[in-house]
């Protein structure tokens, strides 16, 4: 192939990572207003190998919802059961209702040749570092506490003091950055997006993920 013919790889084909190596899971956590849910919705569009982990939850399915796609939903005693049966990686009450990652479906996308993508809080990360101890835990910082007010008062959809206690747990998320592998600030949305995607192309490519695919 000519050099010219090289640097023609589209952007896809970048990111995509290394056929062969161990499969991982992907930790997204960040305070709310950090812009997590447009890492996910990227990251979900890029050839990462990478699938959302679909979470349980004990709250009532709304009408657009999907059994499955959007959440299991199971009653509070099933819920409770599971939960004593250590079948969740990670679980939290939110508002009255529970809310948790099921292993079974993490360990199902893993076996398939898929990355899993996990959304949660900082004590969901400590959690899930517990069962997988080789996964990727990336921390996204908004870049200033002013800036992460603004957006949240943008947003519209938060009470005064809503945006206090939000302002509040932040910091405390923060606190709890040495816990992560990574940190990316969301300065510019497009740029950080990248970073991540970068990060796991890079994790793919850790020899150590080679190992032990090849000693299995």
């Amino acid at each position: 192939m000519s050099a010219s013919g090289s640097r023609s790889r589209t952007s896809s084909e970048a990111d995509r990572p290394a056929a062969e190596y161990h499969r991982f899971v992907v930790v997204l956590s960040g305070p709310s207003g950090a812009g997590k849910s447009s890492f996910v919705s990227d990251l979900l569009g890029r050839p990462l190998d990478l699938v959302y982990s679909v979470s349980a939850t004990t709250r009532p399915r709304r009408p657009h919802e999907e059994e499955g796609r959007d959440y299991f939903f199971i009653s509070r005693d099933e819920f409770r059961r599971r939960a004593a049966a250590g079948e969740f990686v990670e679980w939290a009450e939110v508002h009255g209702e529970l809310y948790g990652t099921l292993r079974s479906q993490v360990d199902a996308a893993l076996r398939a040749g898929k990355n899993v993508l996990l959304d949660i809080d900082v004590q969901g990360g400590r959690s899930v570092r517990t069962h997988y101890p080789d996964g990727v835990f990336i921390f996204v910082l908004p870049p200033s506490m002013e800036s992460l007010e603004a957006r949240l008062r943008k947003r519209g959809t938060d009470s005064e003091d809503r945006i206090h206690v939000r302002l509040q747990n932040a910091r405390r998320e923060m606190e709890m950055l040495g816990e992560y592998d990574y940190a990316v600030v969301n300065d510019d949305l497009a740029a950080a997006q990248k970073q991540v995607a970068s990060i796991i192309v890079s994790e793919s490519l850790r020899v150590a993920r080679r190992a032990v695919r090849g000693a299995t």
